[in-house]
């Protein structure tokens, strides 16, 4: 039984989102209770929003009555991100949407496509997403850009972060960004400047900062899914620009893509995997170095 801040979310919501997406009964909210992971925490509320706009909306009414809001799209992360005691919206069904660009240069993605299908779409142009990640036939493109999730052949060269163009943007107070549009991208500056320049503040503040801004530079070399994308701050000037790269990794903390447009990479139409056996470790260690600097995808 709902009380208190749900009980007036649920009836806020209950008049602008059809009612069989709304569920509040103890089986559907155990069922949603748990993800990929082995922890489980049971939602008062689970929401399936369909658009962009029931997102907005569920968005702002939370953040006037400050309840927290958990996103899923497949939910098969290990780690629990996709589980909440709170409100959980689910962004799988009606997401599907997609659109190649420039003969498959770049795609545009909504957040229910699997990395899977992204890549059959692009296979007739001989390209494909950059993030690889094991799950990538099940993971939602959600929960790739979300998590950062890269896999064994992308490393940090076309992981999500270095890989994305634009994205489409729900805040916490409702408000819309489409990094992409120079039109949303102005109105942002007006409403958000505030913002924005605290953004930049930091930014600055950080490249001056040569000690920060070269450990920054250099654990962000590494493979490395943890944490936000901090390197924004060193990479981009741009506050827009850096907003669009610190969404990736961010784990729907800091607004909900609602689409994610990346650049692809060429899928090559011959492969090949090797093992290889040697008598000791520092042998091994000393073939990978020689290894890193050949064209091997992953060692």
């Amino acid at each position: 039984m709902l009380s208190g801040v749900y009980k007036t979310l649920y009836e806020l919501l209950i008049g602008q989102i059809a009612g069989e997406r709304i569920f509040s009964d103890p089986m559907q909210t155990l069922a949603w209770g748990t993800d990929a992971g082995f922890y489980r925490l049971i939602p008062k509320l689970v929401i399936k929003a369909h658009t962009e706009d029931e997102v907005s909306i569920i968005l702002k009414h939370c953040h006037e009555l400050k309840i927290p809001v958990t996103f899923r799209a497949a939910g098969t992360s290990l780690s629990g991100q996709a589980i909440s005691d709170s409100v959980l919206v689910v962004a799988s069904d009606n997401w599907k949407k997609y659109e190649i660009l420039d003969g498959g240069m770049r795609i545009r993605l909504q957040p229910g496509i699997t990395g899977g299908r992204a890549n059959i779409f692009l296979a007739p142009y001989g390209r494909k997403i950059g993030p690889d990640p094991a799950s990538i036939n099940a993971a939602m493109i959600g929960g790739i850009a979300a998590n950062n999730a890269s896999g064994m052949c992308c490393g940090t060269a076309e992981n999500s972060y270095k890989t994305i163009h634009s994205l489409k943007l729900v805040f916490a107070d409702g408000t819309r960004l489409d990094t992409a549009d120079e039109e949303s991208r102005n109105s942002f500056r007006k409403t958000h400047g505030k913002l924005l320049e605290r953004i930049s503040d930091l930014a600055v503040k950080v490249k001056e900062n040569k000690e920060l801004a070269g450990l920054i530079r250099h654990k962000y070399k590494m493979k490395n899914t943890t944490g936000y994308s901090l390197n924004a701050l060193v990479d981009f000037s741009d506050p827009i620009d850096i907003i669009n790269h610190l969404m990736i990794g961010s784990e729907g903390t800091l607004a909900f893509m609602s689409e994610i447009t990346y650049h692809t990479v060429v899928e090559h139409a011959h492969k090949a995997t090797s093992l290889m056996i040697f008598p000791d470790i520092e042998k091994a260690c000393k073939a990978v170095t020689i290894l890193k600097e050949l064209d091997v995808a992953a060692v």
